[in-house]
């Protein structure tokens, strides 16, 4: 899931803290989130989708 959320943020070409700042969270849960070692509550899945354009299923499941 970490890879995907990474590869959709570099596909908008934006850094972790750009993606945390859309998100309005601290960039060091974006990094928590790419390395695996949290995941976001279904709610932020969609948010993340969202401000990703994408579906929120690209974001679990690899692409």
């Amino acid at each position: 899931m970490g890879n995907n959320i990474k590869e959709f943020r570099e596909k908008k070409g934006w850094s972790q803290s750009e993606l945390a700042r859309q998100l309005n969270v601290h960039k060091s849960w974006v990094h928590k989130l790419e390395t695996g070692k949290k995941e976001p509550t279904l709610r932020m899945a969609l948010r993340m989708a969202n401000i990703l354009e994408c579906r929120v299923e690209d974001i679990f499941f690899t692409i």
